[in-house]
């Protein structure tokens, strides 16, 4: 009996337990070694895109996708060696991902666009931009959202589907921005004399470029006088100074030139009295 019972335990250790274990221990000696490859195959292509000066956003995607493929790569290797039917895996794998993907469809398309967005590179971490209605200094481009600092620093972020499938503008794409501004002139003011010394006054602002230079046209005519077009190009890093220095021009040229707003307000009220029927 017990003989017999022997010679069973070990028939099943032989049939069952040791093949097991010999594919447990390749199955160990399989992860142990696919972790050591995929660590050195990430710390150079780590390093490639290092030396080719790989835009840092991107490079963090491909290190971040290539890890993912090789890890996959690895558990099929994995459940290979323990015997495992990989093509039923790699079935399994498809219908997750078709679950996974129902379910986290927006934000998979925010993953999508942000592949777009670094590709098609519309505009990069620095530049000044309006996207999906917000203003300001891009800041990161991340794999789902893309995070922005507006003017009164105050950090948006927004999603990349929403960014790549709006309006975009890029205010550092060009070398030069240029600056516009109206400035309106009493009535019976001369808007030639007026335009030349405004024209003057701009031209020696700080930071204006000559080329494209400056320039002050007529615009249009009101009951109340002309309206100038008042026009300089500077660089995109200088606009706002440009813009608050040339509003201070055009107010004190404007009002040397005898320009006032109550003035032109009780001229306006003179010639409605005098259209009245009396």
């Amino acid at each position: 009996m017990n003989g017999s019972l022997t010679s069973q335990l070990d028939a099943f250790i032989g049939v069952y337990l040791a093949p097991l274990g010999w594919k447990v221990l390749g199955a160990l000696v399989v992860a142990t070694v696919g972790l050591m490859v995929i660590r050195i195959l990430r710390t150079t292509s780590r390093r490639i895109m290092t030396s080719r000066r790989f835009d840092a956003t991107l490079a963090a995607y491909l290190d971040t996708g290539l890890g993912i493929l090789l890890k996959v790569l690895l558990v099929i290797a994995i459940f290979g060696v323990l015997g495992v039917e990989t093509t039923s895996f790699a079935a399994l794998l498809a219908a997750a991902g078709i679950a996974i993907g129902a379910a986290w469809s927006g934000l998979l398309a925010n993953f999508a666009a942000g592949l777009f967005l670094l590709f098609l590179r519309p505009f990069k971490v620095g530049d000044l931009v309006e996207v999906a209605g917000v203003l300001g200094a891009v800041r990161e481009i991340g794999l789902f959202t893309t995070a922005v600092d507006t003017p009164d620093n105050v950090r948006v972020s927004i999603g990349n589907n929403k960014v790549f499938g709006d309006l975009i503008r890029n205010y550092s794409a060009n070398p030069h921005r240029r600056v516009d501004l109206t400035a309106p002139i009493a009535f019976g003011t001369d808007p030639v004399a007026t335009s030349s010394r405004l024209g003057a006054r701009i031209n020696a602002i700080a930071n204006v470029l000559q080329e494209p230079g400056p320039s002050v046209e007529i615009l249009s005519f009101s009951p109340d006088g002309a309206v100038l077009a008042v026009r300089a190009y500077c660089q995109t890093a200088d606009y706002w100074q440009v813009y608050f220095d040339m509003s201070r021009a055009v107010s004190e040229v404007i009002g040397d030139a005898g320009y006032s707003p109550l003035r032109v307000d009780f001229m306006r009220a003179q010639q409605r009295w005098a259209e009245q029927p009396h």
